[in-house]
């Protein structure tokens, strides 16, 4: 080696840095739920984050667009569940950085027995149902992936539903071209171990139990009761390693922006 010359390090490889947020409907109303109590706080735990890709639950048209106003750098794309386009609807709305994410391609299909038709209810739902997905190039190499985005029903009577609602999102999964990776994020409203998890984890790794690192607490759904006790959000890929997982419970100014923990997933 000449004198003076040093050996340099490889530069780190790049990785890709995945959310999911169920960011809690907008509502008028008194205490910590109140949509303009905890907006700044929400906007902030994005900001710090610092995702690639972001997938929401439970967005109305007004947060995505005070999301977007207040960080420039993500556009979104998203569909009402109803079907109607109302912008009072739920959306899966997903947002992507632009300056490192290039959407390609998009579509919605919801959870029900004709998940082409908007708004459809087959499986004894209170509210439709759907998936929304986006195919992504990565700007600075081109590297390909689809993002899909979910928030499965709620009540107890729904677990058949969310069962037959994982058999169609894998459905469409199979559909995909094998060699692209594939993120699947959402509200999943069950726990590891319910069959819904099952029939998607003998597909696509859980990054909460693949990856080396994780922090945070195990649960993500606290409801602004102070603890979180059931896993409800999940982050689940193909044909990526998972890096870190964290569960982000961190209070912005005393202020939780929302009554779920959201997930942020580091892949290589």
């Amino acid at each position: 080696m000449l004198a003076g010359c040093r050996t340099l390090e490889p530069a780190p490889a790049p990785t890709l840095r995945v959310m999911s947020f169920n960011v809690l409907v907008a509502r008028d109303i008194e205490g910590p739920a109140r949509w303009s109590g905890r907006r700044d706080a929400l906007v902030q735990v994005i900001a710090d984050a610092d995702p690639d890709l972001l997938g929401t639950q439970e967005l109305l048209r007004e947060q995505a667009d005070f999301i977007t106003a207040r960080l420039p750098q993500y556009a979104w794309f998203g569909h009402g569940r109803r079907g109607d386009g109302a912008a009072d609807d739920e959306h899966m709305g997903v947002f992507y950085h632009r300056e490192r994410m290039r959407l390609l391609d998009s579509g919605h299909f919801w959870l029900s027995d004709t998940p082409d038709v908007p708004g459809s209810i087959t499986w004894g739902t209170r509210y439709p149902r759907m998936a929304s997905w986006g195919l992504f190039e990565r700007i600075a190499d081109g590297k390909r992936l689809y993002l899909l985005n979910t928030h499965m029903p709620y009540r107890d009577e729904d677990a058949t539903a969310r069962e037959r609602g994982a058999t169609l999102i894998l459905r469409h999964i199979a559909g995909l071209p094998a060699d692209l990776p594939v993120v699947l994020v959402g509200d999943f409203n069950d726990i590891p171990g319910h069959p819904p998890h099952r029939a998607l984890t003998a597909v696509l790794d859980d990054a909460w139990e693949h990856a080396p690192r994780r922090s945070g607490p195990e649960g993500t759904g606290h409801w602004f009761e102070g603890r979180a006790e059931r896993r409800l959000d999940w982050v689940l890929s193909r044909g990526l390693r998972p890096r870190t997982v964290r569960h982000l419970d961190d209070a912005v100014d005393g202020v939780l922006p929302s009554d779920h923990y959201p997930v942020l997933v580091e892949f290589d």
